[in-house]
């Protein structure tokens, strides 16, 4: 099983990035994904979750109304996190995570899988 996550970059403030995170070895519709981001000196958070069960999602409060978490229709392996209005404050390392189980929680110990991470630089 592997977990990539994509599509990270250097973007200006206010602008966009579309990260991806992809799967070999399972399928991504079937698991609930969470995205994670680590800034400099911080720990890891959890940014945005969603469930397989139900669709349900998560969002953390400093990222609501700007971030979108979507599963890509056409390719069940695929799910994207859409970021809008970047801050400096984003920048960070960017991971996706699976869990093959109802929910989408915000604890890192609740997912089996892990991708390595793709880094954000938002900066002028």
């Amino acid at each position: 099983v592997q977990l990539q996550a994509s599509g990270g970059g250097l973007v200006q403030p206010g602008g966009s990035l579309r990260l991806s995170c992809a799967a070999s070895g399972l399928i991504l519709d079937y698991h609930a994904i969470g995205w994670f981001r680590q800034a400099p000196g911080k720990e890891r958070e959890a940014v945005s979750c969603i469930s397989s069960s139900d669709g349900s999602k998560y969002y953390a409060d400093a990222v609501k109304g700007r971030f979108a978490v979507v599963r890509d229709s056409a390719r069940r392996n695929a799910v994207h996190l859409q970021m809008n209005s970047l801050e400096s404050e984003d920048t960070a390392v960017y991971y996706c995570a699976a869990r093959n189980a109802p929910g989408a929680p915000t604890s890192e110990a609740e997912y089996n899988y892990w991708g390595q991470g793709t880094l954000v630089t938002v900066s002028s």
